[in-house]
This record gives structure tokens, C-alpha cells and sequence, in this order.
């Protein structure tokens, strides 16, 4: 025992409701400590509440344990995995916390019921939005290490619940950043440079001389308004096999968005420095997919820019031309995110042909009042597999979605311009997530009306035909015959939180990186 805590000045220890100590931490304690800890558990009346904290101090000391003893209710035993991964998570992050608030920097913690789950609370919890700040106003950094050693089910290791979490928090730092601190090119060099050192992994920043080459007239009206140039990201890791079809993350990248000339109030419009969490969102996940050396191929698109009003700016009323060659009337300048995504979304679909395509981004303000805040990312799909496979991720990750309506009956809001094939707004409260959804299905290419829709499989052209039979394009269920699995995830509900409290932590959350990963992971298994 010594010899294995001496360099630390701090211990998280997980106990269930009972009292008793968690099966890996009643490993290495004895019971003579354990007996200790949970008389004082009982003198302080612990309720047993997942996440209650009692820091015990000088216990154990001659058995080599810390001075302090962060010891972490786990409440009533169970065993689920998705259970004893959050108990983990939970009680990793409260215990870490309550000891850095003490001043502990070099801290064990015990794994508890599941080792990724701890480490991965821990990582998050011990987050820290202060990169800006002067070194004395900042928070201590604390090394964290495995106390005990818990059974890795389904592969889920200490080392996976870091990847999990360093990705999170990545896309945490990149949602934090203030906006003249998180420019377009900004967020591609970051991006860049946390990516670098990763084998399989490309990353290819495109200009907007790019993008006029590829008539992407819906993406750069958006950034017409700013002085900072638009980029668009690429970002490809090959760990699957040659020739196998990619899983497509595409990611809105509005590093601010003001509203443009249809400008935002300005009550909170400070946050809409967080207007790019899909791309960071996608982005981080992408580093977490080729660190875990996932044996699948994965394409991210991020379209990145600023939305602010000036002599240049977008105009309501004006027309602008995608890259599928349709004309949208823009109706709200502030209804900017569905006109990135637009061209992302056609050219990642038409470009890669992936077998499922998921776009995420800080779409609507229905959204939230949809689902409120801080619970649910709510998602749209033409695939039941593939919302099975997020609901399953989220389930695992407790970074939870909800699933909304991809229906054609909200197209008719947005095809109802006198003027172009679509307006970029419907005009009318109700439904406005369902309407952006359905607006941003029809630019993925084989699901717009100039796919393959609605069409017999006998008309499609050869290679289409091959990929239909091979189900390297659709399900085979016959409810998606001839449709690339698409997800759109409104993430607006959930881009942003108050709470600070265990993993959770004030600002930019990163979320749903995790789940995505998650999802990657799931779609890569063998079958």
C-alpha cells in the first residue's frame, strides 16, 4: 500500500449507499480503515446520495494511505453498464474536485465500478476554462492516476475514458475561446495542432477561392459581412480498409454569429461565440475516433466563418445560389446556420458517398424551447439503425438525444419563396426545428429531389445500383431502400450550461463529442 500511494496527496475512494467500499477499493484498503470510514460516514449522516463528498483527513496514514480522503457516495449497487459507467463518472469528478478545492495536486483515484467511467469523470470535471487568465488567477493543475483495477467491459479501459474525455474538452476549449480569439483560420490551426501527431489522419484547410471553384454560393454569403476570410476543414482518418464507404460528421462553424443585418439582440449574444460547437464537436471527435485506432474511415466537414452585418453583409430578400445548383431566397440573415450546412452537407455526401452522414450543429432556438436546456440534443433521421446506434451512444456516454420529426409535411414552409427553389426561413413560430431539419435533408445528395428517391431501383445508373445491393449507400431494411443514413442533431439545447458541479463545468460543454465517438465505436464493431 506504501509503496503504491506514496507520491500522492490526495485519494477519491467510491462507497456504495450501505456504506461498504467499492469491490476494487475493498481490495486495497484494510478493513480496519474501511470500518473507520464508514463510522465517520454515519456520524456525518451521509444519505447515500450518488455524488455526496465527505473529505476524511489523517485516516489510514500508517498504512501509507493520503493526508486527505475524498470518499465519494456511489448510491445503491447495480450492474448495468450504462449505470456503472455514470456512478463512476459522477462520483470520479465530485471526489477530484473537492480534493483540488483542498489543494491536492497529484490525486489516486480509485476506479469504482467501471475504470473508464472514472477516469473520464475525473478528466471532465477537472476541466478548466481559465487559459486566458493571468497564472495567478488560474486553478492549480492535478495529475491524476488508477487506485485499484475493475473488470473492462466491452473494452472500456482507464486509458479509453481519457480519449473520451481529452476530446470533450477539447471541443470545450475551442467553444470557450472568445470569438477574436477563435476565428475561422484560428479554430483551423487549432484544430491542426491538436490532430497533428495522429497516424491515419489528414487535414486539409480549404479558402474560399476553393469554395467559389466548387459554386458554393450558399456558404460563403454568410461570411460576406466579416473582414476575417472563411475556411472550410477536411478532415479524413483512414483506419478502415481501402475502398469501404466513410462515416460523414459534418459540423456548423459559425465562430461568431451576430445575426448578421437580421441582428440578434444583444442579451447574450456573447455566447454566440459558441455558434461553432458542431464543428468542434465534430472535430474533437474525430481525434478521439483515431486515438481509440477505430478500424473504420471517417470524413469531417466543417464550414467555417463569422455572421456580422456590414456594407457587404447578405441582404434579406437577396438570392444566393448552392452548390447543388438551387436557389434559396434569404429570408433571415440569422438563419445562417442551414446555409452553411447546405453546401457541407451536398458536397460531403456527393464528394465521399458515405454509408451514414451526421451533421451536428447550434441550429435553432425551437430547439430549446422543443426540449429546454442542458438534457437532450434532439435528432431528425431517415434511419431507424442509425438513431438506434445514437440513442444506444448517448445511453452509454449520459449525453443523451431525443428524436424529432424528419417529415416532409415542413418542407412546404420552406419552398414557398416567389422568388428562388427554397427560402431559408419559414416566418413562422411554430415547428422551426422540424422546418431547418428538413431544409437541410434536402442538400444531401441521393435524398434531394435530384437523387434517388421515389425512384425504382431498376432506373439507378450502375455503380448506384451496386452500392444499393451491397448496402454500402442504405439499410436494407426496405423502409430505406435507396437512402444514405442521414442524422441531423440540433445540439442547442445542450451547447452551453450554468451548472458547475461533478463533470459538469460553466460554459461551452463540448457535447455530444463523446456520443459521437461512441457512435463510431458501435458502427465499427464487427458485426
Amino acid at each position: 500500500m506504501s509503496n503504491k500511494l506514496a507520491n500522492f496527496d490526495g485519494l477519491v475512494l467510491g462507497v456504495y449507499k450501505d456504506g461498504s467500499l467499492s469491490e476494487s477499493a475493498s481490495k486495497e484498503v484494510s478493513n480496519n480503515v474501511q470500518q473507520t470510514i464508514k463510522q465517520q460516514l454515519q456520524c456525518a449522516g451521509v444519505k447515500g446520495k450518488l455524488g455526496e463528498v465527505r473529505v476524511l483527513y489523517g485516516i489510514g496514514r500508517e498504512e501509507g494511505l493520503p493526508s486527505k480522503i475524498a470518499v465519494v457516495n456511489l448510491g445503491p449497487k447495480s450492474e448495468s453498464l450504462k449505470e456503472s459507467l455514470n456512478k463512476a463518472r459522477v462520483a470520479a469528478a465530485a471526489g477530484v474536485r473537492s480534493l483540488r478545492d483542498q489543494g491536492a495536486k497529484n490525486i489516486a483515484i480509485d476506479v469504482m465500478t467501471n475504470e473508464h467511467g472514472a477516469s473520464e469523470g475525473a478528466t471532465l470535471g477537472l476541466f478548466k476554462p481559465d487559459n486566458l487568465k493571468s497564472i495567478q488567477n488560474k486553478k492549480e493543475s492535478v495529475k491524476i492516476s488508477p487506485f485499484g483495477s475493475s473488470s473492462s467491459a466491452q473494452g472500456f479501459t482507464w486509458e479509453t475514458g481519457l480519449i473520451y474525455a481529452d476530446a470533450q474538452n477539447f471541443a470545450r476549449i475551442l467553444g470557450n475561446s472568445p470569438a477574436n480569439h477563435m476565428t475561422p483560420t484560428i479554430f483551423t490551426e487549432n484544430v491542426k495542432s491538436f490532430l497533428k501527431d495522429l497516424p491515419k489522419v489528414e487535414v486539409i484547410v480549404r479558402d474560399e477561392k476553393w469554395a467559389e471553384e466548387k459554386k458554393m454560393g450558399s456558404f460563403l454569403s454568410v461570411g460576406r459581412g466579416s473582414e476575417e476570410p472563411s475556411k472550410f476543414l477536411e478532415i479524413h482518418y483512414k483506419g478502415g480498409k481501402e475502398g469501404d464507404k466513410p462515416l460523414a460528421l459534418v459540423g456548423k462553424g459559425v465562430t461568431f454569429d451576430s445575426g448578421g443585418i437580421s441582428l440578434k439582440s444583444s442579451a447574450n449574444m456573447s455566447e454566440m461565440k459558441i455558434d461553432m460547437g458542431g464543428g468542434a464537436a465534430v472535430s474533437a471527435a474525430l481525434y478521439g475516433i483515431a486515438k481509440l485506432e477505430l478500424p473504420i474511415n471517417v470524413v469531417v466537414a466543417v464550414p467555417l466563418c463569422e455572421n456580422l452585418p456590414s456594407g457587404h453583409a447578405t441582404k434579406p430578400g437577396d438570392v444566393i445560389i448552392a452548390m447543388n445548383g438551387k436557389s434559396i431566397e434569404v429570408d433571415n440573415t440569422d438563419a445562417e446556420g442551414r446555409l452553411i450546412l447546405a453546401d457541407a452537407l451536398y458536397y460531403t455526401s456527393s464528394t465521399f458517398k458515405p454509408h451514414s452522414l451526421i451533421d451536428i450543429a447550434t441550429l435553432t432556438g425551437a430547439m430549446v424551447v422543443a426540449l429546454g436546456a442542458d438534457r437532450y440534443s434532439g435528432v431528425f433521421s431517415n434511419s431507424d439503425k442509425l438513431w438506434e446506434e445514437l440513442l444506444e451512444a448517448g445511453k452509454i456516454t449520459n449525453d443523451n438525444f431525443w428524436r424529432m420529426p424528419l417529415d416532409d409535411f415542413y418542407l412546404k414552409a420552406m419552398t414557398k419563396s416567389d422568388v428562388a427553389d427554397y427560402i431559408n426561413a419559414s416566418g413562422s413560430r411554430y415547428g422551426g426545428a422540424c422546418t431547418a431539419a428538413i431544409f437541410l435533408k434536402e442538400f444531401v445528395y441521393g435524398l434531394g429531389d435530384e437523387g434517388t428517391v421515389g425512384k425504382d431501383i431498376t432506373s439507378i445508373d450502375k455503380e448506384k445500383k451496386d452500392d444499393v445491393v451491397e448496402g454500402n449507400i442504405i439499410d436494407k431494411d426496405a423502409d430505406e431502400i435507396n437512402k444514405i443514413r442521414y442524422a441531423h442533431i440540433d445540439m442547442a439545447g445542450v451547447m452551453i450550461t450554468s451548472e458547475d458541479s461533478c463533470y459538469d463545468v460553466k460554459g461551452a460543454t463540448g457535447r455530444p463529442t463523446r456520443s459521437i465517438i461512441e457512435v463510431a465505436r458501435r458502427l465499427a464493431a464487427p458485426k
